[in-house]
This record gives structure tokens, C-alpha cells and sequence, in this order.
């Protein structure tokens, strides 16, 4: 294993990593190890960020079929040359945040078969890839989350911890980023990764996240949760009723109140299931008001 590690340490060495993209390549096998673990021969694999290809090697020789999405142009020659062989294997030059699942994976799309997402992606594009895959809280239907059954994501591990985090967490770890993760999937870490596992290595520890798509949303959706939630967490410091007075709710008090909640409390104690139940009788009372301005 350490020679392998070795191998990994060395053909990093000859690549020439971009810091504006982020690139600090896994080469730790039993962490790679631990990822294809997650993934068996009936999966179909799409895998975002292949770098140089570590992962790849394993997933290629597991995976029913995988296809892998890279930005970068120098990786992709590197890829072509070791990995272009493989009948189960397809490279896509492109990003992908651009990039929507079905034009990938056409023929899974028509069938209405899943595919699980291997991502060890850039630590600063993190939030913008969990909504290209997973859509806003309130899109009820996604064609991206549609063709989603699993995602096994490296983050850092700051950021894992903000994605699993609930009401109950400490260190002002819940926020937007948790109820948009844990909105239509369920959310766990898998094991911990030190910085020394990756090359160049990096400021910070890492996580491997599963993040399990459900069927179903987390509660109902309401025409005002977005900005319920949006309002609640742009003023952490303030109560929620401030919160949302702020961002121009109506009749705020008494809807917090017929809620059932303090107008003291703040936003970040307030559940998922809670802010469905509270922007509920916001669009209620603010419908109310509206009515009431008509008829005046």
C-alpha cells in the first residue's frame, strides 16, 4: 500500500497542480479505497474532477460504466493516455457546472435509471455543485436530482460538518448550506480525511460525505420558504421576528405567534420542518393581507 502511495506521490510530482482550480490530488489508496467501497459493478458513475485519475483507475475497475467530467486541459491528456482504453470509461472535457446530467447520461435518462456522483471536487466551488445536483429547496422537480440516487463527495471538513448540522449543532454550523443539503437527501459523514492524505497538500482536513437523495422533500413547500429561510439566516445575531421584518414580511408577530414559536428565538434554532411550518403561515397571513387590501 505505502508503494502505491509512493507511485501516486510520484506521478503527481510531474503535474504541474493549478491552485486557481483548486487541485490537490488523493493519494492515500485506503481512502481512495474507502470511496469505490461506496460503489458497486451495477452502478453508473459519473465522477466530477478526475484530476489525474487516482480514483478513476479504481472506479473504471468497480463501476458498471463511468463517465468522468474535468476542466482542466493538461489533466485530460493525462486521463486519455491512462485511462482512454477502458470500454466502460468516457471522458468529458467540460464543467460541470454547465453541464446538465441527462446530456451525459442520455440513455439512463430515457430508462429513468439512477447514477451515483463521485465527486473529490475544489473546496470553493462546493456550494454551487451541491445545487447543480441536488436544485433549490423549493424546485420541486429537478431533472438533475431526478437521475441522483447517491453522491460521494470530499469536502472540507469545516464544510462537512456545516452540512449535516441541525438545529441543535453548536458553532453557528447550521444555515443555508444544511437545509439546502439535507432538503431532498439525507446527509452523513463517512470518515475523516487529514490533509496529509492529498498532494500538494492542503491548508485544511477534508471529509467524505454520503449524501442519500430521497423521493420526497424533507416538508411541504411553500411559496415563501426560500426567503423564510434566506431572512433567518442573514441576520443570525437578530430574533426572528427582526429577521423577518427586515426582509419585508407582513403581519410578522402574529404569524410567528400562530406558528407556535417565540418571536424571540432565532432563526438558527428552527428546524426544517419548523421554517415549512412558519413560512406556511407567513404566505397565509401575508395572502390574508393582501386580500384585505383589495377589498379596502
Amino acid at each position: 500500500m505505502d508503494n502505491l502511495k509512493e507511485v501516486y506521490i510520484l506521478r503527481a510530482k510531474k503535474f504541474r497542480a493549478k491552485k486557481r482550480l483548486g487541485q490537490n490530488f488523493l493519494i492515500e489508496p485506503s481512502i481512495l479505497d474507502c470511496i469505490v467501497s461506496n460503489v458497486d459493478n451495477n452502478d453508473v458513475v459519473l465522477e466530477i474532477g478526475p484530476g489525474l485519475g487516482f480514483l478513476t483507475e479504481k472506479l473504471v475497475n468497480t463501476a458498471k460504466k463511468v463517465s468522468a467530467v474535468e476542466l482542466d486541459e493538461d489533466a485530460i491528456k493525462v486521463l486519455e493516455k491512462s485511462l482512454g482504453w477502458h470500454e466502460n470509461f468516457k471522458l468529458i472535457h467540460a464543467d460541470i457546472l454547465k453541464t446538465n446530467l441527462k446530456d451525459i447520461f442520455n440513455e439512463e435518462y430515457k430508462n429513468g435509471q439512477k447514477i451515483k456522483v463521485v465527486a473529490n471536487i475544489p473546496y470553493y466551488i462546493t456550494s454551487p455543485i451541491i445545487v447543480h445536483l441536488l436544485g433549490e429547496i423549493d424546485e420541486i422537480c429537478n431533472e438533475n436530482r431526478g437521475m441522483i440516487d447517491e453522491i460521494i463527495l470530499m469536502v472540507q471538513y469545516e464544510v462537512a460538518k456545516r452540512i449535516i448540522a441541525d438545529e441543535n449543532s453548536q458553532n453557528k454550523e447550521y444555515g443555508m448550506l444544511s437545509i439546502l443539503s439535507q432538503f431532498w437527501a439525507d446527509c452523513s459523514i463517512i470518515k475523516n480525511v487529514p490533509k496529509k492524505c492529498f498532494f500538494p497538500s492542503p491548508k485544511v482536513d477534508s471529509a467524505i460525505l454520503k449524501i442519500k437523495i430521497n423521493d420526497k422533500p424533507r416538508c411541504e413547500i411553500t411559496p415563501y420558504l426560500r426567503k423564510t429561510i434566506k431572512a433567518a439566516f442573514l441576520g443570525r445575531r437578530k430574533n426572528i421576528k427582526n429577521s423577518l421584518l427586515n426582509a419585508g414580511f407582513k403581519n410578522v408577530e402574529d404569524a410567528i405567534k400562530e406558528a407556535g414559536f417565540d418571536i424571540q428565538i432565532r432563526g438558527e434554532k428552527l428546524s426544517i420542518n419548523d421554517f415549512c411550518k412558519l413560512s406556511k403561515t407567513l404566505y397565509k397571513y401575508s395572502d390574508a393581507n393582501n386580500m384585505a387590501i383589495k377589498k379596502g
